[in-house]
């Protein structure tokens, strides 16, 4: 009696022919429908046309929109948010480098301190901060060294200091933890490399282990300062003329509410697209080493 193994290991058909050798071309092909997806699919298309109708038939004058997308008080508000989101990020950046090499500081009071820094200012809204650097003379009523040289607090305070304050220090402690992640992802033996030719650590920091660690950190660096460009706006509610704060002041004269949050947003989604592909740009040259190397390997 033979067996499937006797048989070269194939098993034959009602017919006595191998099943591996049927012939399937007379056979069909049924492309397989996927009906949820179809569905789905038409009720997005279906829902984006209902809120593009309603915001082309609504209640929007489409002409003002046209009329002070350019005026003058929105784009000077531009500029001001563009320069507050550089200067806030730069001090933001300067801390939270500060503070993360304080934070793997082997000194006891350094890194307590460094992380007192990060709980207090992630731990409260960045508009709670804003308003105590703005009414800071409530507190302090002078600022300066006393009997030599002193400023009125509340004059020295303006909305423009007290946002790059606010923003810029609530920002250095989120990008310490960003700083500290990029540096610790950086393999130990660098750090012993370093120290073995003789490197301060401050310098081996800075030439060897802060490239490396920048593949790391850049791309939530860049979310970071997308982020800033956003969150500017907060500052309008001590004053600082920045785009939304110069779009209120527009609509409260002439009521067209909407069309001036329209222009503000269009503006900021035209600024965040201009980031995002500076941001990929920088992120893809950071990455060039670690896909080369990847590559070798």
């Amino acid at each position: 009696m033979l067996s499937s193994s006797d048989n070269g290991g194939r098993a034959g058909g009602t017919d006595g022919a191998p099943v591996g050798d049927a012939d399937i071309s007379h056979l069909e092909h049924v492309r397989r429908r996927y009906w949820g997806r179809y569905a789905a699919s038409a009720a997005l298309v279906a829902l984006l046309g209902y809120v593009a109708l309603a915001f082309a038939h609504g209640q929007i004058e489409w002409r003002y929109v046209a009329r002070f997308f350019t005026a003058r008080s929105i784009l000077t508000g531009l500029g001001s948010t563009i320069l507050m989101t550089i200067l806030a990020m730069a001090l933001g950046i300067a801390l939270g480098v500060v503070t993360a090499v304080m934070r793997l500081s082997a000194n006891p009071v350094l890194s307590t301190v460094a992380q007192g820094y990060v709980w207090l200012f992630r731990g409260t809204p960045v508009i709670l901060q804003l308003l105590l650097w703005f009414n800071l003379a409530l507190v302090f009523p002078t600022l300066g060294i006393p009997g030599v040289v002193e400023f009125r607090t509340v004059d020295v305070m303006t909305p423009f200091l007290a946002a790059l304050l606010g923003l810029g220090i609530n920002q250095g402690a989120y990008t310490s933890e960003v700083v500290r992640a990029g540096l610790l992802s950086v393999d130990a033996g660098q750090y012993e490399a370093a120290k073995s030719i003789g490197m301060p650590r401050l310098q081996a920091l800075r030439r060897v282990i802060l490239p490396q660690a920048m593949r790391v950190i850049v791309p939530p660096i860049g979310n970071e300062l997308i982020g800033m460009v956003k969150t500017t706006s907060l500052a309008s509610v001590i004053q600082y003329a920045e785009m939304l704060h110069n779009a209120e002041n527009i609509y409260y004269a002439n009521a067209r509410v909407i069309e001036l949050l329209f222009v503000a947003g269009i503006w900021y989604l035209i600024v965040v697209t201009v980031l995002s592909l500076l941001q990929s740009r920088v992120e893809r040259r950071y990455a060039r080493g670690a896909g080369r190397s990847g590559a070798r390997r």
